[in-house]
């Protein structure tokens, strides 16, 4: 069900025989998109989990539920999602949830999003893309470009890994 969406020719390898590289990305599936953002929000949900549960620990219980702890566990969760959604994301193209997919996030023309555009797309966008009743994701079922609306809003597209093929190129006859 993935569309091949581009490709982009590259230098030939000299090894004897004349052929070219092309680089293929293929649009990511809706249920790998579905599986990175779950792994992504799993993991601040563990780290928010085990800090309320350290607090409970330490705390005594349920009279300590505005402790110092749980707010240390707010903060930190709040710090690693800046980190994986924002930074990670923006510099490589991949989040958490992206990498072990094997997903990336990219600018319409190649190339990783950036910093900015990565918290535009998941601070700004995600949120509108949940508002009407989650059809902002949605639309990547039904959209040819294979973006949904914190794609469109970021001006970014989610592709699996980039493929090599190489393909021999045509004798001339004569």
């Amino acid at each position: 069900m993935t569309a091949n969406i581009e490709t982009t020719k590259l230098p030939s390898i000299a090894t004897g025989h004349r052929s070219e590289r092309a680089r293929v990305r293929y649009r990511a599936p809706f249920a790998l998109r579905c599986g990175a953002l779950l792994i992504d929000y799993i993991v601040l949900a563990l780290i928010m989990t085990f800090s309320t549960m350290i607090a409970r620990l330490i705390g005594g219980g349920a009279r300590m539920a505005g402790g110092t702890a749980e707010k240390v566990g707010i903060v930190l969760t709040l710090v690693v999602a800046v980190l994986d959604l924002g930074l990670l994301a923006g510099l490589t193209g991949r989040s958490i949830g992206k990498w072990t997919t094997g997903l990336r996030i990219e600018r319409i023309g190649g190339g990783p999003p950036g910093i900015l555009r990565a918290c535009l797309r998941h601070f700004i966008g995600y949120p509108l893309s949940l508002l009407p009743f989650g059809l902002g994701f949605l639309i990547v079922t039904v959209s040819s470009s294979g973006r949904s609306l914190h794609d469109l809003i970021a001006g970014t597209i989610v592709v699996r890994r980039n493929q090599v093929v190489v393909v021999p190129a045509q004798r001339s006859r004569g």
